[in-house]
């Protein structure tokens, strides 16, 4: 647990009443000395009546003194009543000096947390920018508001110019990235669809040989290889963004579509899909379900204690407020240190780098599903092999 740290305008206030605190201190010091030495003494009195000063032994008490010079008794009453008048006198300056200190200590603490807030406003309009922006649904298209902060040219003055560059920046980056996608959905698509009708149309006549059709399915199978890792690119650019527009989806429906269109698998796959209701993109939590289940699929090698294989998919609602997505399935041995690296781009284990049909982006769009639907994705590898793929997303207000 952090300890609680003290705000810089609560550091600045403890330092300008502790500067003017320290100082008044001093003051006080220096005060006290120089009126402790310009205060009259005892010794200095005492000395003055033996050299026979008239009128010292005046104010002694009837009978202990006469006119003629002061007896002993005279100078030891003359002592007491300077050295009392003295520590009376310093007293009274200590104490009143400090009572003083006091009240204007209070005073400069009030002045300087309201001098501190003063000084500190162009960093609270710099933090409130950057928080309005990292807040906002679509945070990438928000990067067009800036600071323009006006005022003298210190160092404030060029953090909010220094930021408001870099936020320029970033929107520059932001609008080139998204018109890379909109081209490159034409751009590459184009050419790959060509390809394959192509490719389609050399393969109609009866006459071609075998090396050719070989040759030619070949080419079709790379072709879709590509059409896959465009699709994927793209949509994992896409499913990074925040979802601001949201529709009620129920998860368990989801399931149950994409288990009625997965094809024939070599594999068992069983469904428990209880209600749990979201709101998000439907397009995205649908390929969400269908890269969990076809990746339990694909990396699933029958290594269970039964011999056979299997991919297991529940769906549940939890009293936390959130809902449940969870994939199972057999497969090989996973150590736990591996499985983050699976979450990344184009990153898979030993041979199915290669020998996969994959692109390898399977689990990489399920995490950026994730993040933009405000949800959370771990897997934890099984002891006999495979992987249980837990989803966790906000469940839709009721």
């Amino acid at each position: 647990m952090k300890k609680p740290r003290l705000t810089i305008r609560g550091r600045l206030t403890l330092v300008y009443g502790g500067l003017f605190l320290l100082a008044g201190i001093l003051l006080l010091a220096v005060t006290y000395v120089l009126v402790s030495h310009e205060l009259p003494k005892a010794g200095v009195m005492v000395n003055s009546s033996r050299t026979g000063t008239p009128g010292l032994a005046e104010g002694a008490p009837p009978g202990q003194g006469s006119v003629a010079g002061p007896n002993a008794q005279d100078v030891e009453y003359a002592r007491q009543l300077v050295s009392t008048a003295r520590s009376s006198a310093l007293h009274a300056l200590l104490t009143q000096s400090a009572i003083a200190l006091g009240i204007v200590a209070a005073l400069a603490a009030v002045l300087g947390w309201l001098l501190a807030g003063r000084v500190l406003q162009p960093l609270q309009r710099v933090t409130e920018t950057a928080r309005r922006i990292a807040d906002a649904p679509d945070a990438d298209r928000g990067l067009h508001e800036r600071i323009a902060l006006q005022g003298p040219r210190d160092e404030v003055t060029e953090l909010a110019d220094t930021f408001d560059l870099m936020l320029a920046r970033l929107d520059g980056s932001f609008d080139s990235q998204r018109r890379f996608i909109a081209n490159a959905s034409h751009e590459l698509r184009t050419p790959l669809t060509l390809n394959r009708t192509l490719i389609e149309v050399a393969l109609e006549p009866p006459t071609v040989s075998p090396e050719l059709h070989q040759l030619g399915t070949t080419l079709l199978a790379v072709n879709a290889r590509h059409s896959r890792l465009i699709d994927g690119l793209l949509l994992l650019a896409r499913s990074e963004r925040e979802v601001v527009e949201r529709s009620y989806v129920d998860l368990a429906d989801v399931v149950e579509h994409v288990l009625a269109t997965l094809p024939p698998a070599p594999v068992a796959i069983y469904a428990e899909a209880k209600e749990a209701p979201t709101t998000g993109d439907p397009v995205l939590l649908e390929r969400l379900v269908q890269n969990l289940v076809e990746n339990g699929v694909r990396h699933n090698t029958g290594s269970d204690t039964d011999g056979d294989g299997w991919v297991r998919v529940g769906t549940a609602t939890r009293l936390d407020g959130t809902v449940l997505l969870e994939v199972a399935n057999t497969g090989p041995v996973i150590a736990p240190y591996d499985v983050p690296a699976l979450f990344e781009p184009f990153r898979r284990l030993g041979a199915d780098r290669i020998a996969s049909p994959g692109a390898g982006l399977g689990l990489s769009i399920v995490r950026a599903v994730c993040a933009a639907h405000h949800g959370t994705v771990y897997a934890v590898p099984r002891e006999s092999g495979g992987l249980v793929v837990t989803v966790t997303l906000p469940a839709a207000q009721t």
